[in-house]
């Protein structure tokens, strides 16, 4: 049995994810807060098309799975249209944010997908066995379960984040003149 992947986001999420960091951010200073919460805005963004990757692999696999079971005579590549379209997925869960950044240093994400088939070349998936395409989909599937409830926890602490700057304005402890001025000088 292979080692357990390092969780989506490494390091910086689990900082984010530490049951007293949301404690400790609303002590900071209002502009050490907006730093937290652009932090956290970032990461979400890591995790999202970390999970996207994650997802477009894990649906070939599965298709692909699908297509020997059935006998269908369509290669994969044929399929690749109807994969791809999002044909027989479910709803986004996405909360609908309006995403401000980019993901940063994209090949890592993708190393990290491609690590979690290890000895198993999806780019040559007709030669795979079934038994190692479904050890894969059990990977990326549980990698994904994993990579989203991170997601929501990250998301959890960008809503908290975003409700004490709030509440600091609300309260008068913050004036929206200043951040104007911060925001322009950026």
């Amino acid at each position: 049995m292979s080692p357990k992947p390092t969780p989506a986001g490494g390091a910086a999420v689990d900082a984010l994810l530490e049951p007293t960091f949301l404690e400790d951010a609303t002590a900071q200073p209002m502009a050490e807060v907006r730093r937290l919460r652009r932090e956290a805005e970032q990461q979400e963004v890591n995790l999202s098309y970390t999970r996207r990757l994650l997802q477009g692999r894990l649906d070939i696999v599965r298709r692909e799975l699908q297509r020997r079971a059935e006998h269908d005579g369509r290669s994969l590549v044929d399929l690749l249209p109807e994969i791809l379209s999002e044909k027989g997925r479910g709803p986004a869960h996405g909360l609908g944010r309006h995403q401000t950044v980019q993901p940063h240093a994209p090949e890592e994400y993708e190393s990290w997908v491609n690590g979690l088939t290890k000895g198993v070349d999806i780019s040559a998936i007709s030669d795979l066995t079934d038994a190692k395409l479904e050890k894969a989909a059990r990977a990326l599937a549980e990698a994904e379960r994993d990579l989203s409830e991170r997601r929501r926890g990250v998301q959890q602490v960008m809503d908290g984040l975003a409700a004490e700057l709030g509440r600091r304005y609300r309260d008068g402890e913050a004036d929206v003149a200043a951040l104007l001025a911060d925001e322009g000088r950026h």
